[in-house]
């Protein structure tokens, strides 16, 4: 079984060389990246990172205050646009790819089509965003197949709810939100994308967005109406099966829970009959309809968002115990391999930013968690693997410790490591390199080790909270096994060296088959030199090593024949 790796980048951002992007400037000011950006080097480089698949974010055409009329594509109205680039997700046209990333617009469909090639000649499978709950409040697709009827063409905007309709409808009123809506006009109002179902949506929802409509009466008394099929679910199976023939690998679905799980669960089926080798990605954020959307909805992965993310930065931050990792793989032990790991996306704080813990190097043994815990897959976003900090004030966002997705900017750190197509990392500082070369043992590593992408966990927490060398608030250990490999990984959170002896319970050694008493060569996978040393693993003695602070080890055990 192969661990999947992913590589959310934005192609907006990734190949923008523009270093002096101003504030709120537009894409001739500022510059944008293309699909071109992403040529056969820069592919080759991400892959040697360990990267499995690419999940490129913004490719389906969304709105934006850029003018492309020129081009046969309907103007947005910036009243109901966020950023001067607009947000990826809030998509105009279901079918058509993102101007902004074209070299030439008349031709970027062809253009992302080349990149999914030049994608899987690098070896790398290509994941999209499917963005299923709501659309640009000024949605129309120009670009549909002639067979397609468009979303809305067909409703009737005097119901505000009917399983005929594809959107909800605010009937008789105007759409008058609390700001300024400069001269927009929408009448009747329709519901916005984060289901507040009222005409005066305040500045803090998503009033850019209108909610799509799967038969569920949200605003009278939650009824479902699945029978007969809806018709959105009948026109969001088509975009699915639109998209998968592409040639793409893999859908990132944005908050999935929002959409029923049953919708799921009839389209699902229906994409993979054609395409078996899609996987699906779910954005859901409430445990208890984790198992729902994966067997109901049919999903692969899940979000493990408010899990091991949270935990995991709460430890980084101080805020929980390192122990509490065991209580996250616990609660999701029967799903544990169908959950997607990270520390960064699009949504989430960068871990440099002074709003997460101000330094990379300090999150770097929760990444070895997030990324050898389980199976699971992991994922990075564009920049973390250089220690991006995230701390640009860009426009709509401001200064939030993110990279924006409303506005047309540069990544300093993606930058420098680009050097203006080269994709060398000539321009990155010492600390950068460093950071970068963790990643890519950790993430080759994952990929290569058996242990990590096939084998078993065996937590060691248990037997090591009255051990005077182990603080098991501070530090954390496990094994990885699987066959004749064994790994042990122990995590150090503290901001000091620290000399630790590991206890290993008696039932470890029955369970992953490990002779007592055992004379062992080992060599920590984390460490450039791989010099291997001789030590012991036995009930009676613990297993003795030294980290340096917010250290990790990956130890590869190898035992020596009596």
């Amino acid at each position: 079984m192969e661990k999947i790796t992913i590589y959310q980048v934005m192609p907006r951002h990734f190949g923008n060389f523009n270093t002096r992007c101003k504030q709120n400037g537009s894409i001739d000011e500022n510059g944008c990246g293309k699909f071109n950006s992403f040529t056969a080097k820069a592919l080759q480089e991400i892959k040697s990172l360990g990267i499995t698949h690419i999940w490129f974010t913004g490719i389906i055409e969304h709105a934006t205050q850029t003018d492309y009329s020129a081009f046969g594509i309907k103007k947005d109205h910036p009243a109901v646009v966020k950023g001067k680039a607009g947000s990826p997700y809030a998509i105009k046209d279901y079918y058509d790819c993102d101007p902004d990333l074209a070299v030439d617009v008349d031709k970027r469909m062809k253009e992302f089509e080349n990149l999914v090639a030049r994608t899987h000649k690098a070896n790398m499978q290509v994941i999209i965003d499917f963005i299923p709950n709501h659309v640009a409040r000024q949605y129309e697709s120009d670009a549909k197949p002639t067979n397609v009827v468009d979303l809305g063409e067909n409703d009737c905007k005097d119901w505000a709810f009917s399983p005929l309709n594809n959107f909800y409808y605010i009937v008789n009123e105007n759409f008058k939100p609390s700001f300024d809506l400069q001269d927009y006009q929408e009448f009747p109002a329709r519901a916005t994308g984060n289901n507040q179902f009222t005409a005066s949506p305040s500045i803090n929802d998503w009033y850019e967005t209108i909610k799509l409509n799967y038969g569920v009466n949200y605003a009278e008394d939650g009824a479902a109406q699945f029978d007969p099929i809806p018709d959105t679910w009948h026109k969001m199976l088509q975009i699915l099966q639109f998209w998968a023939s592409k040639k793409i690998d893999g859908f990132r679905c944005d908050m999935a829970e929002m959409v029923p799980a049953a919708f799921w669960g009839w389209a699902i089926p229906q994409v993979k009959q054609a395409f078996p080798h899609l996987i699906f990605i779910a954005e859901v954020y409430n445990p208890a309809l984790y198992r729902t959307y994966l067997w109901e909805g049919k999903f692969d992965y899940l979000y493990d968002k408010v899990g091991l993310y949270d935990t995991l930065r709460n430890i980084v931050g101080g805020r929980q115990p390192a122990s509490a990792i065991s209580a996250c793989w616990q609660q999701v032990s029967d799903i544990q391999n169908n959950m997607l790991n990270f520390l960064e996306n699009h949504d989430e704080q960068r871990i440099a930013s002074d709003f997460f813990c101000g330094d990379a190097k300090l999150a770097l043994p929760a990444m070895v968690a997030a990324a050898t815990l389980t199976k699971a897959p992991i994922m990075i976003y564009a920049g973390q693997e250089l220690g991006e900090k995230g701390m640009d004030s860009e426009g709509f966002s401001g200064c939030d410790g993110r990279t924006s997705i409303f506005d047309y900017w540069g990544v300093s750190s993606v930058q420098a490591w680009v050097n203006k197509g080269k994709f060398d990392g000539a321009q990155l500082h010492a600390a950068q390199k460093e950071i970068r070369h963790f990643y890519q043992q950790l993430l080759t590593i994952s990929v290569s080790h058996k242990a990590i992408s096939a084998g078993e966990l065996y937590d060691l927490q248990y037997a090591n909270f009255d051990n005077p060398y182990f603080n098991t608030n501070k530090q954390f250990a496990y094994f990885r096994a699987a066959d004749d490999e064994l790994l042990l990984i122990i995590l150090n959170f503290e901001g000091e060296k620290q000399s630790l002896k590991v206890n290993i319970p008696a039932y470890a050694f029955s369970y992953l088959k490990i002779p007592t008493a055992s004379l062992l060569v080992c060599k920590d996978l984390l460490l450039p030199s791989h010099v291997a040393f001789e030590s012991v693993l036995s009930i009676e003695q613990p297993f003795e090593y030294t980290l340096a602070a917010h250290g990790a080890a990956i130890l590869d055990i190898h035992f020596v024949e009596k």
